[in-house]
């Protein structure tokens, strides 16, 4: 358990770190000077959502949205080839918004115990997690007839690394803000509700290849698995976790949470009816 826990932890605090670099050597770059060993790409080359909201403008008009590179949409598809593969796993592994609100969470994890992540009222939260479909798909649509990032107005995981210069936007900086402050009641309240990134990933659970898997055979109805998920997906009652919120994260699977080996595990085959 503690390896697992471990790898994820040093995955989490890899990328953030290297994020962080490039976007503050980008800065130093533009000020004359730079961290030599590193080159002074922005974050708009590695950033993959970047692809997903210029892919339809240059299919469509064949145009290159400024700012867009090619390595954005090289990022996209290998992020979508792995999420056919386990899922989308980018989400609990490596995007740094992500990680920044589940540290935080933490917080609030000491602070309210057991009522943390269960503040929402159910069917308003049910409503609410389908809203980032909609921030996809309106911003994919006023990308393509626009021809500009407009959800650079916005978007908070820029901020997050551009708080420190003119670049970070003031709407930016206000959703990234309310971002980590609901991080304090709600674990990944931009992941569950309004990330379009994690909206277009999140699909990939319908039919990714390895899957979160329950073996109801030897399930002994703890529901551990099913409290401990941040996405509060009832995974005791599923045979295979297909959810469009799940992250991947494992923390539901026997390395974690179940107390029975092999019954929640992150496999290929199933291996059992659900209840």
């Amino acid at each position: 358990m503690k390896k697992k826990i471990t790898i994820r932890l040093a995955s989490q605090v890899l990328f953030f770190a290297l994020i962080g670099l490039i976007s503050l050597n980008h800065y130093l770059d533009d000020i004359g000077t730079k961290i030599p060993f590193i080159g002074a790409a922005s974050l708009h080359a590695i950033c993959p959502f970047g692809g997903v909201a210029a892919f339809l403008a240059l299919f469509q008009y064949d145009v290159m949205i400024p700012k867009i590179h090619n390595s954005s949409f090289v990022i996209m598809l290998i992020i979508l080839f792995m999420g056919i593969l386990f899922g989308p796993v980018v989400c609990s592994y490596m995007c740094p918004l992500g990680s920044i609100q589940e540290w935080i969470g933490n917080i609030g994890k000491k602070l309210f115990k057991k009522k943390y992540n269960n503040f929402m009222p159910t069917f308003i939260d049910k409503v609410l997690r389908y809203l980032r479909y909609g921030v996809l798909a309106f911003v994919v649509y006023l990308t393509t007839n626009s021809l500009k990032l407009v959800f650079l107005e916005v978007d908070p995981y820029y901020a997050l690394f551009n708080f420190w210069s003119d670049e970070a936007t003031l709407g930016g900086l206000l959703v990234l803000a309310a971002t980590l402050t609901l991080s304090i009641f709600v674990e990944r309240p931009w992941c569950k509700y309004a990330c379009p990134f994690g909206a277009l990933i999140g699909l990939t659970n319908l039919f990714s290849i390895f899957k979160i898997r329950r073996n109801s055979l030897t399930c002994i109805n703890c529901k551990k698995c099913t409290r401990i998920c941040p996405m509060n997906i009832d995974v005791s009652n599923k045979s295979i976790v297909t959810d469009h919120q799940c992250i991947r994260c494992g923390q539901c699977t026997s390395e974690f949470a179940c107390p029975v080996p092999s019954t929640v595990e992150l496999k290929f085959k199933n291996y059992g009816e659900g209840k």
